[in-house]
């Protein structure tokens, strides 16, 4: 746990600190709040020292075990400049360790000395500077971890400090003697001890006599307030179960209250969820209907377009989206159909004329030096078109052989699963008829049966008519009812 000095625990009014101890030792599993001198003693019997890296393990016996002033600061630079090297990962907490190592010589020098210069401390120390090292032991100084004073004008370490503001000290290393300020605190305890240990020398039976005075009085005081007090123990047992019982009542009450505002709350919430559903799937409907609805009159539309285009073709409507035929009317589309037909009309007659027109002038323009030309061209191009016809025809005759012989091949392969096809084809039959048979049969049966069931209630209703015009005329019964 954090020292603090006299002033301080004055100022912890309401035991802050006791509290963070206690809620510290809660969270280790622990009864009491851990101390310096417990956990040492944990890692020793558990062994950690023994399971660090070999360079290591010498650096626990340097800082709790030996005392040797002189030599720890050296030996600590040491050891860890050779760690950083092999593990260099570790360097981040050198520093740290190094100053350890200082305010660890700082004690030390302290049981050893009343007054250091501080050139001879910082030559113990080879790795920190006058300023550094007192700006480090400024604040153990201020909180009393370190009996120490600073004399600038000797430029001195002094170590110990006055009993008025000297805090209970607790072992922090190894220790070889005690400071002055612990030998004054403790005066007055072992000054109370001798004289206790001298009263009971010189009549010893002076503290029986009180023991026995004191066991006595404790005793009358008692009998005179036993039943009192146990009366009150009763009472106050009572007090506290009925107290206990009125707690787990009003707990029972505010859990069930508290139920039912859940349940309550869930019922809300389950019906606003059915209701959003609910609306979710009309809403989702609607928007469903009425994009078929749309859909619909798309294709009806389309359907419209469609027959249009067949009857007119598709040129007249070439260029139009779809958006654009559908927000056509049929009476527009009608009409741009019959405009394109009418032009076309027109240019086809056009076409027509001048086409005639070339033709004669082609007719003209033809020379009886032109026909035996054409004579020659027609018969070559008859002599090329035999010779392609020989060709293909030859193709196509090998064509025909290779699939006849295919065909000749599959047949023969094919023949040898007729039995096996008429069988099972034979035994399908059989069972369909089979099938057929018997559903025949059923129906037959069925048939039978409401026939019959049809005639007996025939009869029957025959009968009660009967039955009514006798009674009615008074008529003898004499039905033939077969």
């Amino acid at each position: 746990p954090a020292s603090m000095s006299e002033n301080e625990k004055y100022l912890d009014l309401q035991n802050s600190t006791k509290d963070k101890n206690m809620t510290l030792a809660s969270y280790l599993d622990l009864q009491h709040a851990p101390t310096r001198e417990t956990l040492i003693a944990d890692i020793v019997k558990q062994g950690i020292p023994s399971k660090v890296y070999p360079e290591l393990q010498p650096l626990f016996k340097i800082l709790e075990i030996d005392f040797q002033p002189l030599k720890l600061c050296s030996l600590v630079n040491n050891m860890l400049a050779e760690v950083e090297k092999l593990y260099p990962d570790l360097s981040p907490y050198a520093a740290d360790v190094r100053q350890v190592a200082v305010l660890r010589l700082m004690r030390q020098l302290a049981q050893v000395y009343d007054k250091i210069s501080i050139s001879k401390v910082v030559s113990l120390i080879p790795y920190i500077e006058p300023l550094d090292l007192e700006l480090l032991i400024i604040e153990p100084a201020k909180t009393l971890d370190l009996q120490l004073r600073i004399d600038h004008a000797t430029q001195t370490f002094i170590f110990g400090s006055t009993i008025q503001y000297q805090r209970e000290e607790t072992a922090s290393g190894p220790t070889v003697q005690q400071m002055p300020s612990e030998m004054f605190r403790n005066q007055l305890v072992l000054l109370f001890r001798a004289l206790n240990k001298s009263v009971d020398l010189i009549s010893p039976t002076m503290k029986v006599q009180a023991k026995d005075a004191l066991r006595h009085d404790s005793i009358s005081v008692y009998m005179k307030s036993a039943k009192r007090d146990q009366m009150n123990m009763i009472k106050r047992k009572e007090m506290i179960e009925h107290r206990k019982e009125y707690y787990e009542n009003l707990n029972t009450e505010k859990e069930r209250a508290e139920l039912q505002e859940r349940e309550k709350t869930r019922r809300e919430a389950e019906k606003a969820e059915t209701k959003r559903r609910d609306e979710e799937e009309k809403r989702r409907t609607e928007e469903r209907s009425a994009r078929e609805e749309k859909h619909k009159d798309k294709l009806l539309k389309m359907e419209k377009v469609k027959k249009l285009m067949e009857q007119l073709g598709e040129k007249p409507f070439e260029g139009l989206t779809e958006e654009e035929l559908l927000g056509m009317e049929e009476e527009e589309l009608l009409a741009r159909g019959i405009e394109y037909m009418s032009k076309e009309k027109d240019d086809l007659k056009h076409k027509m004329k001048q086409v005639e027109k070339r033709l004669d002038y082609y007719t003209r323009a033809q020379r009886l030096v032109e026909i035996p030309l054409m004579k020659e061209e027609w018969e070559k191009s008859q002599e090329d078109d035999k010779i392609w016809w020989e060709e293909k025809e030859a193709t196509r005759i090998e064509m025909a052989i290779k699939k006849r012989e295919h065909d000749i091949s599959t047949r023969k392969r094919l023949l040898r699963m007729k039995d096996d096809k008429d069988e099972f084809v034979s035994s399908i039959l059989s069972q369909k008829e089979m099938q057929h048979q018997e559903e025949v049969n059923r129906f037959e049966e069925e048939l039978l049966r409401v026939r019959e069931e049809r005639k007996d209630a025939k009869k029957m209703e025959i009968l009660k008519q009967l039955t009514e015009k006798r009674k009615k005329y008074r008529l003898p019964l004499c039905v033939d009812t077969t």
